[in-house]
C-alpha cells in the first residue's frame, strides 16, 4: 500500500514525539516510524487473508529488540544473532496487544500481523509506550477496520525535592522511573480506559485514581494528535460485515436447544472455558441435516454457536436475576484454602487454593552470584528476584504439548513478581537470589492471583523478610452494551475461568493492607470510565483484605531463619585496597579459602564480599579467614598462631587465617637458637607478638614477652655472639636480602650496615 509521506509532531509534557510515514516499509499495509528524544521504532501493520477456518481473530503482534538499537553486540562468544524474544520483549508486545485488540470488530476476521522494531534507545525514553502509540497511529491510517486511535502514557510517582510532596511525572526517564512509587501504563480512547499495567511500592487506591485521571488527559491530546495525522493521509477503512449464516445458525441453535444448552452451564462450572458437549453437537448437527437437506454444517462452526448462546444465557442471568454460574453472590469469594511447608526438602513452599484454581508455590534461595542477568538494548542489568509462573494442560484437564513457555505464562508470572517486589527486602538485609516458581496443578479463573497468594506463604514459609503479606483479586464485569455507552452493568468478585470468557473484563488488583503494589487491567469492551475503575478499586480492596486474613491464620511473620538446607549467607566489607590481599596472585588466595571452607566467596568492586556455604560452621570459617586478611594489623598485637613451615634462619607462623609472619631465629627464645627445630615444630601452636611491618606489609613476630623489672627482654641481659653460625648460613644471607636487612644506600652515596630488629650481640 502506497502512503504519502506525512510527518506531524507532538509536545507532551516536555516531551517531543514525532510520527512519520510514507518512507520506511512502503509495501507493508501501513507503517509509521515514531521518535521520541532518540528513541525510535517502527511499526509495521500487514493485513492478510480472511480465516474462517478459527474461532478467534487472528491478530499476532510482535515486539522485536535489536542491540545495535543501543550500540551493543551480544555478549555470546558463539552466537551475535538475537535469539527469541526476550521475556521484557513479550512483555511490550502484550502491552501494545492488549491496547488494540478491544477496537476490533468482532465480524472482522482477516489476519492482521503487527511488528514493531526498536531501532534507537536513548537510554532515556521507554520504547514500549512510544510503541503503542506508533502502532496506534498505523492502524489509523491503514484501511483496517478498527475503532481507534487509542492512546497510551506512563504516569511516575516522585517525591519533590525540598517540600517531601508528591508529583505525577509523564513519561518519566529511565532513572526517574527508580525513584517513583509508581510505574503505570495506561492506554485509552476518549474518556475511556483500555488497558493497565501498573507496580507500585503500597500506593493507595486514590492516588492510583488520580494518575488515572491523569493519564488520561494526556491520552486525549495524543488521541486527537493522531487523529489529525491520519486525516492528512485519508485512509478509506473497510466495513467488516457479520456472517449473516452463522448469525441465523446461532438464533436457531438458541430458539430450539436453549434448555440443553442451559443445562451445560452446570457441568462447565469446572472448567476454564465454556466446552459444549459432543453429544449435542452431535444432536444438532443430525437434526439440522434433517431439516435442512441441503445444509451442511461444519463441527467448528456449530461449537462456536453453542459456546455464544451458552456465554449469553450466562449474561442475562447475571444481569437481569443476579445469579452467577455457581450460584454465588455478586461479591462472594469462593471457598479459600492455605498451607505452608508441604514439600520437605525445598527452602518454602505453600498450596493456595481458591475454589478450583489451586496453585503449588515453591521458593529457592541462592547466593548472589546466581541473580539473572539480563541483556538488551539499554545494556545489562540484574535481577536477584524472579518469579516463574506455569500452567501445564492438565491444569485444565486437556491434553498438549510443553515446552517454551507461552506469553500468558510470561505475563502471569511478571504480574506476580511486580506485585510481590514492593516487599522483597533489599539486598543489605537479606543477600540471597531468590527465585519463586508458581505450579498451577488445577486452573478455573485468577490463577495469576492465586500465584500471588501462594508466594507470600512461600516465602514467608522459607524465612524471606518481606515487609507485609500481599494478596491478589480478580474483578469481572458482565454489561450490556450497545455500542460505545454501557447500558447497565453488573462486576464481578473473584470470577470463574466461565465468568471471565463471558465477561467484558478482567481486572486484577494486588497488595497488602496499606496499599496496592499490581494493577492489570483487560477489557473486550470499548473502555472503562473513571467511576466504574474506582468501583473496582474498592471491591478489590474488599476481597484483599478478606483473603488477607485468611491468609494470616495460616501463617502471620516470616519465620525467623532460612531452611537447615538453604545455603547460609554473611556479607562483610572489607577496604578497597585489601581486595588485592583477598584474592592473591592469580586468585590462589581465594581459591585456597574456597577450597579449605567449602564456602563460596564473591567480591565486588566496591569491597562488598558475599560468603555463601552449605553450613553455618563454613560460612564463619570463610568469614573469619577474611577477616584476618584484611584487617590491620599492628605493631605490639599478639596472637595465638600455628607454626607452617621452618627455615634454617627461623620459621612462619600463621597469625591470622591466610596470614604469615616470620620468627627469626633470635626472637625464638632469650638462649642463643642454633636450629629452629630446637624450639618449635611444624603444626605447634606458639604465642607471638607483632615486632616490625615493613614497607612491603610483610610482618616480622616475636616470641620473647617477658620483662625485667627495667622493662627489658632476657636477651637483653645478655651479649649474643656475633656473628652466630645461624646468622652466617648462606639462606639466612638470602632471607636477610629477601627482608630489606643489609645494606642501605644512605643520602651522598654511602652506605649504612643494618641488623633485623631485635638482632644484638649477647654474651652466654
Amino acid at each position: 500500500m502506497n502512503i504519502k509521506q506525512e510527518i506531524a509532531s507532538l509536545d507532551l509534557s516536555g516531551r517531543k514525539i514525532t510520527l512519520k510515514t510514507g518512507s520506511l516499509a512502503p509495501q507493508a499495509t501501513a507503517s509509521v516510524l515514531a521518535r521520541m528524544g532518540d528513541t525510535m521504532v517502527l511499526s509495521t501493520v500487514v493485513e492478510g487473508k480472511v480465516r474462517t477456518d478459527v474461532d478467534y481473530f487472528p491478530l499476532t503482534v510482535e515486539y522485536i529488540e535489536r542491540l545495535y538499537a543501543g550500540g551493543r553486540i551480544k555478549g555470546s562468544r558463539w552466537v551475535k544473532r538475537e535469539g527469541r524474544p526476550s521475556d521484557d520483549a513479550i512483555l511490550s508486545a502484550r502491552l501494545v496487544d492488549r491496547s488494540i485488540r478491544p477496537l476490533f470488530p468482532k465480524e472482522y476476521k482477516n489476519e492482521v500481523q503487527i511488528m514493531i522494531t526498536v531501532l534507537s534507545v536513548d537510554q532515556e525514553n521507554e520504547p514500549d509506550v512510544l510503541s503503542i502509540i506508533a502502532t496506534s497511529a498505523a492502524l489509523a491510517i491503514s484501511p483496517i477496520p478498527w475503532k481507534g486511535p487509542v492512546g497510551a502514557v506512563r504516569i511516575g510517582y516522585v517525591k519533590e525535592e525540598g517540600n517531601g510532596a508528591y508529583e505525577f511525572l509523564v513519561n518519566p526517564d529511565m532513572a526517574e522511573i527508580q525513584l517513583s512509587e509508581l510505574d503505570l501504563v495506561v492506554s485509552g480512547i476518549k474518556n475511556k480506559t483500555l488497558m493497565i499495567e501498573s507496580g507500585a511500592r503500597q500506593v493507595p487506591e486514590s492516588v492510583i485514581l488520580q494518575a488515572i485521571g491523569k493519564a488520561n488527559e494526556e491520552n486525549a491530546k495524543i488521541i486527537e494528535f493522531i487523529e489529525d495525522f491520519a486525516k492528512k493521509i485519508g485512509p478509506k477503512k473497510q466495513e467488516a460485515l457479520p456472517d449473516q449464516s452463522f448469525v441465523t445458525l446461532t438464533k436457531r441453535i438458541e430458539k430450539s436447544y436453549r434448555e440443553d444448552i442451559v443445562g451445560l452451564i452446570k457441568n462447565n462450572i469446572s472448567k476454564e472455558t465454556g466446552t459444549a458437549s459432543e453429544e449435542l453437537i452431535s444432536t444438532i448437527i443430525e437434526t439440522e441435516k434433517i431439516a435442512n437437506s441441503n445444509e451442511l454444517l461444519d463441527k467448528k462452526l456449530v461449537a462456536k454457536a453453542l459456546e455464544l448462546v451458552l456465554y449469553k444465557i450466562i449474561r442475562e442471568d447475571i444481569l437481569l436475576k443476579g445469579k452467577r454460574p455457581d450460584g454465588r453472590k455478586i461479591d462472594e469469594i469462593r471457598p479459600v484454602l492455605a498451607e505452608i511447608s508441604v514439600l520437605p526438602r525445598t527452602h518454602g513452599s505453600a498450596i493456595f487454593q481458591r475454589g478450583e484454581t489451586q496453585a503449588l508455590t515453591v521458593v529457592t534461595l541462592g547466593s548472589p552470584r546466581l541473580e539473572q542477568l539480563i541483556e538488551s538494548a539499554e545494556g545489562e542489568e540484574s535481577k536477584r528476584y524472579i518469579h516463574h509462573y506455569s500452567m501445564p494442560p492438565y491444569s485444565v484437564g486437556e491434553t498438549g504439548r510443553i515446552g517454551i513457555p507461552k506469553r500468558r505464562e510470561i505475563g502471569h508470572g511478571a504480574l506476580a513478581e511486580k506485585a510481590l517486589s514492593a516487599v522483597i527486602p533489599k539486598q543489605e538485609k537479606f543477600p540471597y537470589t531468590i527465585r519463586v516458581v508458581s505450579e498451577i496443578l488445577s486452573s478455573n479463573g485468577s490463577t495469576s492471583m492465586a500465584a500471588v497468594c501462594g508466594s507470600t506463604l512461600a516465602l514467608m514459609d522459607a524465612g524471606v523478610p518481606i515487609d507485609d503479606l500481599v494478596a491478589g483479586i480478580a474483578i469481572g464485569m458482565v454489561s450490556s452494551s450497545t455500542g460505545s455507552e454501557l447500558e447497565k452493568y453488573v462486576l464481578l468478585t473473584d470470577i470463574l475461568g466461565l465468568e471471565d470468557f463471558a465477561g467484558d473484563m478482567d481486572f486484577k488488583v494486588a497488595g497488602t493492607k496499606k496499599g496496592i503494589t499490581a494493577v492489570q487491567l483487560d477489557v473486550k469492551i470499548l473502555g472503562l470510565t473513571k467511576s466504574q475503575i474506582e468501583e473496582v478499586f474498592e471491591k478489590a480492596k474488599q476481597g484483599r483484605l478478606s483473603i488477607l486474613e485468611k491468609m494470616e491464620a495460616v501463617i502471620r511473620k516470616p519465620k525467623p531463619g532460612v531452611s537447615q538446607y538453604a545455603p547460609k549467607i554473611e556479607q562483610i566489607n572489607i577496604p578497597v585496597e585489601k581486595i588485592g590481599d583477598l584474592i592473591g596472585p592469580g586468585g590462589r588466595v581465594i581459591k585456597n579459602i574456597i577450597a579449605q571452607t567449602g564456602a563460596t566467596v564473591d567480591v565486588e568492586d566496591d569491597g562488598l564480599v558475599t560468603i555463601s556455604g552449605t553450613s553455618e560452621e563454613s560460612v564463619a570459617k570463610a568469614i573469619e579467614w577474611i577477616k584476618g586478611l584484611t584487617r590491620e594489623v599492628k605493631i605490639g598485637e599478639t596472637f595465638d598462631g600455628v607454626v607452617k613451615r621452618i627455615l634454617p634462619f627461623g620459621a612462619f607462623v600463621e597469625f591470622l587465617p591466610g596470614k604469615e609472619g616470620m620468627v627469626h631465629v633470635s626472637q625464638m627464645a632469650a638462649r642463643f637458637v642454633r636450629n629452629p627445630s630446637e624450639v618449635v615444630s611444624i603444626g605447634e601452636k606458639v604465642k607471638v607478638k607483632v615486632i616490625e611491618i615493613d614497607e612491603q606489609s610483610r610482618v616480622n613476630l616475636s616470641m620473647l614477652f617477658d620483662t625485667d623489672k627495667e622493662g627489658r627482654r632476657p636477651s637483653e641481659n645478655h651479649e649474643r655472639l656475633q656473628p652466630s653460625v645461624a646468622s652466617e648460613h648462606p639462606l639466612t644471607r638470602q632471607f636477610r636480602r629477601e627482608r630489606g636487612f643489609g645494606q642501605r644506600r644512605m643520602p651522598g652515596g654511602s652506605t649504612h650496615r643494618l641488623r633485623p630488629s631485635g638482632f644484638r650481640k649477647t654474651h652466654y
